[in-house]
């Protein structure tokens, strides 16, 4: 009887373990355990855990911070609310260098309360006094630029109870202390627009020092601040000097401190890092390493003092986005024997980062690594489109035992390399391709019935990851690696999906308003690499300059974090003014603009059909979008004030719109497939024309065969427009066309990633003009968005953004017997995956806790629907071919003839 009482007390125990609700992902300001933060009132934020059942709201919640002395410093009590994102601090002022920790706990709607979770985060240096050490660089700089390095030894006679060291630079760093690497970011301190203001990062380096002697060390490379970067070899954007900024704060056990930073009692040298461009790859000479050079027992008498610069230190911030890292490793698949001879490893993907491999050989033998995208028509190692980046990295051996080579302070874009110099037998299993890019968590999954598909969605994801390196470049492997506004704001909705960016591009987006000029136009690309600041009729573009709005807005929809809005509006108010001011009669018809960026058009078309659009028709769409977005920011702001304004100006641009380009038929003066588009997805037209323009842009769309005929600006909207105005089948033929133009074609032809021009590789083989042809670019990679909310049909709902109200409306078509998608949202997973066997349509949800859902599940006639078995008609509404079913979180399973 006594086992059998104790097996049901633990069997009872398990079940209501398994009843309480949870919490998990404690973030700070976006950031798990952030050892640098710079906001004076940080939000907290986290996640109830899945699978206690469904319906699981949180109906208060309960936060406590304390400081390392466990004084509690803010403690507001129980607070009734289902509010799990974004709590603002509102304690004690928080103080420069401290570590505080923080706990939440929640009660649900079921009565259940939560263990306490706790998180911690560190504030940053927050006033310039903070910052104790001095700027220093070398005394003088050797011909061709090796990287320098620093030093300084020193000791502790005290136990140790924590040590924060503070890193920055003009240029790029990597620090180690006692002979061991600082940290595991790569590119640091990153790149912002170096002259408003520089990152530096924080690492806890308690556990790298030790009683007694220790040494500390930094080698810099010029990076993006001084290095040659731009279009083409410019050089210096930022200043002519390199420089180090470094502070390591201690705390001894018995309450004292002491801070070790950079000034004049360091000194420099140089070593085994000869040259190291961006652009143009790094020269390793292994025979000129110091080795030990960062541990105490290293002999520096031949080292030479430090020049102390006076650089501001005002400008310098926390980081706030997620540090580029190493990523995934690519073993090589293959040797290739080129016609002409040369030995080139196909690593299978193409990516960005670099080569690490292992070699044999003499002193002074000298290895050559060229990257590559693709081989040319007839299987030779092709460079030409690199323009005048070199992307070649050059190893010196030191001879004896084998050695280990990778690149210092550069990266390259590639799938193949070419190998000149190399000892003895190639062997495959001794090089390795490095993918590096921010390290923001993965968020979405997206995979069909259709193999094709799925390459497709594989190529956006290495499209985006080897473009978000700590901006988002246009491309990672020319001259070029910039920030091009268009580029993002067309994949930013997509973005958000694969990935949470949302720190990613709240950091750009500050760099954006910062480099605006004075009239309200915004740079062709952020940091403004191309004036750094002193205009020369630059800028003001329709649809990159639109980043201002469309970004801040796109990050609000999926995050729901409304300081990102308050924080941009001024920026995004000035656009608009600035579009308004250049505007005669409120049409924009003026100022040099890229238009339909790579537009497909036929050389022998005779018919009528170019798929050239009138540049200021595009612009004149644009102005009206971004007004609607500074109305919709208005509002959630509270700025009723402005609502008004807008919301005025609004109607008329679009009555401008239609003044000049539409006809009283509805006729688009520019009859393309992209006026057609922006013109419907914006709303530029009255209700009554919108049906007969859906139809145009469909019949537009078969007369080229369903191809699409779109370039940067009309391709992310081109199936929205469609699938919102009924002709979902055609979206589905285009996203299903596999010959040029379409979005197939490329894997057709073997990409890996998102091609810059739909014609990157011609069906013969032949290789478009290398001028301006990226094998990795991700604007076309936009239809992302579509797959995930309309194919899959994970959406927020407008009135609950941040997936805090979701929606699920998958869509039937393109052959597609089965849909799966997750995405994490801040309240957690989200699942949509359906399939289509045997006549019934299944539909498989799942809604995370503290989130409510509206289900659509596609529906023909009076089709029953079943959730678990059960029938749902009776409580669903029908909508436009759905059954729509209102759930609260939970996994469910619908099924329904089709």
């Amino acid at each position: 009887m006594r086992k059998v009482l104790f097996l049901f007390i633990v069997l009872l125990a398990a079940q209501v373990a398994r009843a309480q609700v949870k919490i998990q992902r404690l973030l700070t300001e976006n950031l798990p355990n952030p050892t640098s933060i710079d906001a004076a009132a940080p939000r907290f934020s986290w996640q109830l855990t899945p699978g206690t059942g469904r319906n699981v709201m949180q109906t208060a919640y309960e936060i406590k911070v304390t400081d390392d002395a466990k004084r509690i410093v803010w403690a507001p009590g129980k607070a009734n609310s289902d509010q799990s994102t974004f709590i603002t601090y509102k304690g004690t002022p928080l103080t420069s260098g401290k570590k505080y920790t923080w706990q939440v706990k929640v009660w649900d709607n079921k009565g259940k309360a939560s263990d306490w979770a706790t998180a911690t985060f560190q504030m940053g240096l927050l006033t310039e006094s903070d910052w104790k050490a001095q700027w220093i660089g070398p005394g003088t700089e050797e011909a061709g630029r090796p990287s320098p390095m620093f030093r300084k030894g020193f000791a502790t006679g005290k136990k140790i109870k924590s040590a924060t060291a503070y890193i920055t630079a003009h240029g790029i760093y990597e620090a180690h202390i006692n002979g061991q690497r600082v940290g595991t970011d790569y590119l640091t301190p990153g790149y912002t627009s170096y002259n408003k203001r520089i990152q530096y990062q924080a690492y806890d380096v308690t556990n790298l020092l030790k009683s007694g002697a220790n040494a500390v060390g930094a080698s810099l490379g010029s990076g993006w601040y001084r290095g040659i970067y731009g279009i083409g070899t410019r050089k210096e954007i930022y200043g002519k000097d390199i420089a180090l900024l470094m502070q390591i704060n201690i705390t001894y056990a018995d309450g004292s401190t002491e801070v070790i930073g950079t000034d004049n009692t360091w000194k420099t040298s140089t070593g085994e890092v000869r040259y190291a461009e961006i652009y143009m790859g790094s020269t390793i000479d292994a025979r000129m390493e110091q080795k030990g050079w960062a541990t105490a027992g290293f002999d520096d008498a031949k080292w030479t003092a430090v020049s102390v610069q006076n650089y501001p230190k005002n400008v310098l911030i926390a980081t706030a986005n997620e540090t580029v890292k190493k990523k995934e490793g690519f073993k090589a698949l293959k040797i290739l024997a080129t016609p002409k001879g040369e030995k080139v490893i196909d690593f299978g993907q193409n990516l960005v980062g670099w080569v690490k491999f292992k070699v044999s050989g003499k002193a002074g033998d000298k290895i050559v690594i060229s990257h590559a995208e693709v081989m040319d028509k007839a299987g030779n190692f092709y460079t030409d489109n690199l323009r005048d980046a070199k992307c070649i990295n050059t190893f010196i051996l030191k001879g004896g035992a084998q050695e280990t080579f990778e690149p210092k302070f550069t990266w390259q874009g590639f799938r193949f390399i070419r190998i000149e110099g190399y000892p003895g037998d190639i062997k495959l299993e001794d090089f390795e391709a490095i993918a590096i890019y921010s390290d923001m968590p993965v968020t979405g999954t997206f995979a069909t019935s259709n193999p094709m598909i799925n390459q497709l969605q594989h190529n956006i994801e290495w499209g985006q990851r080897g473009n978000f390196i700590d901006i988002p470049t246009d491309c990672p492997q020319r001259d070029e690696r910039l920030g091009w506004t268009g580029d993002a704001q067309v994949f930013s909705r997509t973005a958000t999906y694969n990935m949470n960016v949302h720190t990613f591009f709240d950091k750009w987006m500050k760099d954006l308003a910062l480099d605006q000029y004075k009239d309200g136009s915004v740079p062709h690309v952020i940091p403004d690499a191309f004036d750094n600041g002193k205009p020369s009729g630059g800028g003001g573009s329709a649809g990159w300059s639109d980043a201002a709005t469309i970004i801040p807005w796109n990050m609000y929809l999926a995050y729901g974090d409304k300081d990102i809005l308050a924080a941009q509006y001024p920026s995004m108010k000035a656009w608009v003014e600035c579009m308004k001011g250049r505007s005669r009669n409120n049409l924009w018809n003026t100022g040099s603009h890229f238009g339909d960026w790579l537009f497909f058009t036929r050389n022998d078309d005779n018919d009528g059909t170019a798929a050239i659009t009138s540049k200021y028709l595009i612009a004149q769409c644009f102005y009206a979008y971004s007004t609607q977005i500074l109305v919709n920011t208005a509002k959630v702001l509270g700025n009723t004030q402005d609502v008004a304004t807008y919301t005025k100006l609004l109607a008329e641009v679009k009555q401008a719109f239609n003044n000049e380009y539409v006809t009283a038929n509805g006729l688009i003066s520019s009859d393309t497939q992209t006026a057609y588009t922006l013109a419907l997805q914006f709303d530029m037209l009255p209700e009554n024309l919108r049906p007969q323009a859906a139809k145009r842009l469909a019949d537009n769309v078969r007369r080229y065969g369903n191809h699409l005929t779109t370039g940067f600006l009309g391709t992310p909207y081109l199936a929205n427009a469609l699938s919102r105005f009924g002709y979902a089948d055609v979206a589905f033929k285009l996203l299903l066309q596999d010959s040029y133009p379409s979005w197939l074609y490329p894997i057709k032809m073997g990409a890996t990633t998102i091609w810059e021009r739909w014609n990157g590789i011609h069906p013969d083989g032949t290789l478009e003009v290398p001028s301006m042809n990226s094998y990795n670019h991700y604007a076309y990679g936009a239809i992302g968005d579509w797959m995930y909310r309309t194919v899959a049909g994970i959406d927020t709902k407008a009135d609950q953004v941040g997936y805090k109200g979701i929606t699920i409306k998958p869509t039937i078509g393109g052959n597609f017997t089965k849909v799966d998608a997750n995405y994490e949202t801040p309240y957690g997973k989200v699942t949509s995956s359906w399939k289509v066997e045997g006549g019934n349509f299944v539909l498989d949800v799942v809604i995370p806790p503290n989130t409510t859902a509206t289900v659509y599940v596609p529906t023909k006639g009076a089709g029953a629907v079943t959730e678990g078995g059960k029938p749902v008609t009776k409580s669903g509404e029908q909508v436009e071919g759905y059954t729509a079913v209102n759930v609260g979180s939970g996994n469910y399973h619908f099924s329904t003839s089709m």
